[in-house]
């Protein structure tokens, strides 16, 4: 019987509705030592995307496998839903900016809209999340918007003032002009994009000799008009020409000619003279614009020298925006060009349009048509030297996906740059997996961290909770409900901490007038960063605040590699300004999720299969498998494709439900044949009808057993896996594989028993330690296999209603067998080498040939092979088989190569002489150089790194035989064929398609039917009804029956017994089979 994955899923979810499968997990495991999991929260305002199930499947595996383990696991789902990501939502439904929209609707108004939307797509989120096999608590969620989360945030923010850690700055900060809003450093890096820029260079003539102009370049003209001064290098070297065209003289750097010139060498120029940068300090000049020239050409408008210049591209002078450029607004204040007491211009509006210092162009918004415009004007005046355009990456609102600009505005700042190095030591505590994103990333992103801006000018978001006078000389910051109700006086009911809520509030000046609270809302990072606290509403639902520890640092947390500059990095920020720590001990980062073509996953052009869609068609834990066995949990990209999926449902599904197949088969049969119920028995002594394969299935799962402790510890999900489907494979591949007739009973009742009950327990093994990462099939299975546990056995459990309220199986030392293990191994090595050379040679497994060599000189290697060398005589089909460590019998010669173009290049012109030579090394020449691990070639020393060393059996061809070899055993298989192994070849072909025939016609093995068959035709080569009579023994003693030859007249009730009859082909015979049932 097949299995439909996606009908499973659904019956599990319905089972586990129905015995409230997640809760009852929690309810059996309280009073356990706790776990705790911190789950990032996202925005409900888009549907789930592959990212997130692949977030959501690791966030399901490790706390499903450590409640398996002993622990208490809570796990709350969370939403983000504050900020720029909701607001800009509204905006674009209305056509208008938030702070138009505020005006028109009031923020109550505003804020109610937005109130609306935040969970647009939760419904959506619980189904999918669902879909997918994740336990989470979706009733007990949390929400950015809870006022219990927001009051949690507003004692995180006080905390950080207390300490002297918060203050208000006008700095130069990364800007979205859709969102009317400064961000954060970190939130500038989320959208870069390359595009293509203007790109120009203006002339500024000096107040002393017009006649001389100094060039700066630069990719946005609309800063010009706010232009107060020149940088340059004081070490660069500048120089003065005289540029024949214009007539006019330039200073630029010499080595940046080509910046104006496409080749200086053919340019008409004169060279009048050179000198440094230190010289040009002060030189005064004429701006472009001048808008700001008369009042501040007495401090503004001359070169100055700062560091920063670079001497790669541009003229090598730099034209000075401070507004618009941090580097600028510094260098501008050390020079004390600026101050807070001279602040430079700021002519753009907090939507990016001029304001009314640039009459000229008042109301245009300061990117595109405009800077068009400005670049006519300066070419007018006679100002531009050079229209170019350069193709460079721009910064671009990661919410709007418009371009960002650089935009001073006045700020609130949580300090950060004096906390790098105990951030630095508290990550170092951590452990990451994988270890690259920690070491390389993170570690980087920390050492150049600046302070961070947390507030935000906008609307719907947790408010700051500060209130001050308007010269900002008067400062109180709240942390907590009581305490705003305390100072304000405030008597009613405070439910709500939104802006339209509590911006109405004041609390008494100590002068006698009022503070009001600041208009900014905090970054929504802020509060993501604060979620280990306002999750809980730390401190205020903790009146013993050490039961708090019991939970904080949380053991684990996980999100993909993008949160390596987001979630990550504030939550370490505020962990350690708060306690001296990374609020987290173990982080799991995954990689980013592609289309199958590489490129960035995209709802317009429908380049990737819809998720859910997939799910239905494979089983949730098809995909789940897909992902988490991919370079993605190495924190590498994933090119989705469903192909992946499909295979995973043939390679690892399929061959686990048909494990379980088999054995019921077996159960079955042993029921119907010596009407004998079994049960696992786990005492049973393998010894006594046991085999080698039990004792070695058995150490396998012990060594899984201790891998997957030792790797889950480590969070290794990306070695664990593998180790998981290596099992799977072991099981079917080889266990069942080898030992499908004793299980069948061929052996004897007692040895069927044994490997029944062996096969049951590592079954039942198996099931419980896939369970966290296939929830679905593994309770299917269990559901099928508790049947065959005795009530003693059940009765071990506290519940055994399904397999994920069952402990993860533990490692039992006394059961490993390294010596087993390395039989086995060695044994798997010398059938994969032979199975190999038969598919060279296309000769198929079910052809018995004569006779299999094996070559090694261990003697303990070759003792190995002996103990097992039944099995390797049945699965390669041969009938005898030598082990030997006598290479000189089969006349075994060894040869050396080389992979030329490595060694070329180290050996160089001695390389041709090497390669003349070494066709001439001989056998005993090679042996000694596998034992020294040099050789003289030439009078040329090679080492073991130089060459590759092949055996070889000298004449094969000639002689019929086929020879492999992994460099450590040789094997010779005899290619000759008579004909009694040809009648065998020909009977196993023949069983093999009635077996296929009874699957086909839907047959269980317990069902007894008629076996006919009829041959059509029969070249005199192949002898095919030869061998259904001379072989009927063997192919009765497999399918259960006798095949019979089909009389020359039907029967008159044949017609009505017949269950299905095809035309059969084997070697080019043909024959008719005929099941029929019985009369």
């Amino acid at each position: 019987m097949s299995i439909d994955l996606p009908r499973v899923d659904q019956e599990i979810l319905q089972r586990w509705s129905e015995i409230d499968a997640f809760q009852r997990q929690l309810e059996l495991s309280r009073g356990r030592p706790r776990y705790t999991f911190c789950d990032g929260p996202p925005f409900a305002t888009g549907l789930p995307h592959y990212g997130h199930l692949l977030a959501s499947t690791i966030k399901d595996i490790i706390p499903r496998y450590w409640s398996m383990k002993g622990f208490h696991v809570e796990r709350r789902f969370g939403w983000d839903t504050h900020g720029l990501p909701i607001e800009h939502e509204i905006d674009k439904k209305h056509g208008k900016s938030g702070r138009d929209l505020v005006q028109e609707l009031g923020i109550e108004g505003y804020n109610k809209e937005c109130r609306s939307i935040v969970l647009k797509y939760a419904d959506e989120w619980r189904q999918t999340i669902g879909r997918l096999g994740r336990w989470i608590d979706f009733d007990n969620d949390y929400k950015t918007m809870d006022p219990s989360f927001m009051e949690s945030v507003w004692w995180v923010f006080k905390q950080l003032y207390d300490k002297g850690q918060v203050y208000r700055e006008y700095k130069v900060m990364p800007y979205s002009t859709a969102l009317a809003t400064p961000l954060s450093n970190f939130e500038e890096s989320q959208n870069p994009k390359e595009v293509q820029d203007a790109a120009i260079v203006v002339a500024f003539p000096l107040r002393n000799d017009p006649e001389t102009n100094l060039l700066i370049w630069t990719t946005t003209p609309w800063t010009v008009p706010s232009n107060i001064a020149i940088a340059v290098h004081a070490d660069f070297e500048y120089i003065k020409i005289h540029d024949d065209a214009t007539n006019r003289n330039y200073i630029l750097m010499e080595s940046l000619l080509p910046t104006i010139y496409r080749d200086p060498k053919k340019a008409k120029y004169k060279k009048l003279e050179s000198f440094k940068g230190k010289d040009m300090e002060g030189w005064l000049y004429f701006p472009p614009f001048q808008y700001f020239y008369e009042h501040n050409k007495d401090w503004w408008f001359r070169v100055y020298t700062a560091g920063y210049v670079k001497a790669d591209s541009g003229t090598g002078l730099v034209h000075q925006s401070p507004s618009y450029g941090s580097e600028d607004y510094m260098e501008a204040s050390r020079a004390g060009l600026i101050s807070r007491d001279r602040l430079p211009p700021n002519p753009v509006d907090d939507k990016g349009c001029y304001t009314d210092e640039i009459p000229d162009y008042r109301g245009e918004y300061v990117r595109g048509p405009v800077e068009k415009a400005i670049t006519r004007h300066l070419n007018s005046i006679g100002r531009l030297v050079v229209n170019g355009q350069v193709n460079h990456t721009v910064k671009y609102c990661w919410r709007s996906d418009t371009p960002l600009i650089q935009k001073a505005v006045s700020a609130w700042f949580v300090n950060v740059e004096n906390i790098v190095p105990q951030m630095l030591e508290n990550i170092k505590e951590s452990h990451w997996v994988p270890t690259f994103v920690k070491d390389r990333r993170f570690v980087s992103w920390i050492e150049n961290a600046h302070d961070w801006n947390i507030s935000r000018n906008r609307f719907w978001g947790t408010p700051l909770p500060i209130w001050t006078n308007e010269t900002y000389d008067e400062i109180v910051v709240i942390g907590s409900v009581a305490e705003l109700k305390e100072k304000s006086g405030y008597k009613g009911e405070i439910k709500d901490l939104h802006r339209d809520s509590i911006d109405k509030i004041t609390i008494p000046s100590k002068d006698g007038g009022v503070l009001k609270r600041v208009d900014e809302v905090f970054d929504c990072w802020f509060e993501s960063g604060s979620m280990p606290y306002a999750q809980v509403h730390y401190p205020f639902a903790f009146p013993d605040l050490n039961k708090f520890n019991e939970q904080f640092p949380s053991n684990f947390i996980a999100e993909g590699i993008d949160q390596t500059r987001g979630w990550f990095y504030t939550l370490v920020v505020l962990g350690t300004h708060l306690f001296g720590i990374s609020p987290f001990q173990n982080c799991v980062v995954n990689g980013i999720v592609l289309a199958e073509n590489g490129k960035k996953m995209s709802k317009r052009l429908k380049n990737y299969p819809d998720p859910i869609g997939v799910i239905d068609a494979f089983g949730a834990d098809a995909l789940r498998l897909y992902m988490i066995n991919s370079p993605v949990v190495r924190g590498e990209t994933l090119r989705f494709a469903e192909s992946g999926v499909k295979e995973v449902v043939s390679k690892v599904m399929l061959p686990l439900w048909n494990s379980y197949q088999f054995f019921k088969g077996q159960v079955d049969l042993l029921k119907k044949t010596k009407q004998m119920d079994f049960t696992f028995d786990p005492q049973l002594d393998v010894s006594r009808h046991g085999s080698v394969m039990d004792q070695w299935i058995h150490a396998r799962c012990q060594s899984l057993l201790q891998f997957v402790d030792q790797e889950m510890a480590a969070y290794r999900l990306y070695t664990v896996v593998p180790a998981l489907l290596e099992m799977i494979e072991s099981l079917t591949n080889w266990y069942i594989r080898l030992n499908r007739r004793r299980l069948k009973g061929e052996a004897g009742v007692e040895s069927s028993v044994t490997g029944l009950n062996t096969l049951f327990e590592v079954l039942f093994i198996l099931t419980r330690s896939l369970a966290p990462f296939i929830p679905f099939i593994t309770d299917h299975l269990y559901l099928r296999l508790v049947g065959y546990l005795s009530q003693k056995s059940l009765s071990s459990y506290e519940d055994s209603r399904s397999v994920h309220f069952l402990p993860y199986p533990t490692f039992n030392p006394a059961l490993l067998d390294l010596v087993v293990e390395r039989r086995v191994k060695r044994m798997q090595t010398v059938i994969n080498l032979a199975r190999t050379a038969r598919e060279r040679k296309t000769i198929s497994l079910k052809i018995p040939l004569r006779s299999l060599a094996v070559i090694h000189s261990d003697s303990e290697y070759l003792d190995d092979l002996r103990v097992l060398e039944y099995y390797i005589r049945d699965e390669v089909n041969v009938q005898t088989l030598e082990i030997t460590s006598d290479e000189s019998r089969y006349e075994v010669q060894y040869t050396c190569s080389a992979d030329w173009p490595t060694l070329g290049k180290k050996l160089r012109k001695d390389a041709q002489k090497v390669r003349k030579l070494l066709p001439e090394v001989t056998t005993p020449q090679v042996k000694e150089f596998i034992k020294t691990g040099t050789i003289i070639v030439g009078g040329i020393e090679l080492s073991s790194e130089d060459l590759i060393v092949k055996r070889e059996v000298a004449n094969s061809e000639g002689r019929n035989i086929v020879a492999n070899s992994d460099d450590d055993v040789l094997t010779i298989l005899d290619l000759a064929l008579d004909s009694d192994l040809m009648q065998d070849g020909l009977a196993r072909e023949i069983i093999n398609r009635v077996q296929r025939l009874r699957k086909k016609a839907g047959l269980q093995l317990t069902d007894d039917v008629e076996m006919c068959y009829k041959i059509l035709h029969e070249p005199p080569e192949v002898e095919l009804g030869k061998a259904f009579k001379s072989r009927a023994d063997m192919i009765k003693g497999v399918v259960r029956g006798p095949v019979l030859e089909m009389g020359e007249e039907a029967k008159a009730n044949d017609a009505s017994r017949l269950i299905l009859e095809e035309e059969q082909e084997i070697q080019q015979a043909s024959f008719a089979l005929r099941l029929m049932s019985l009369q």
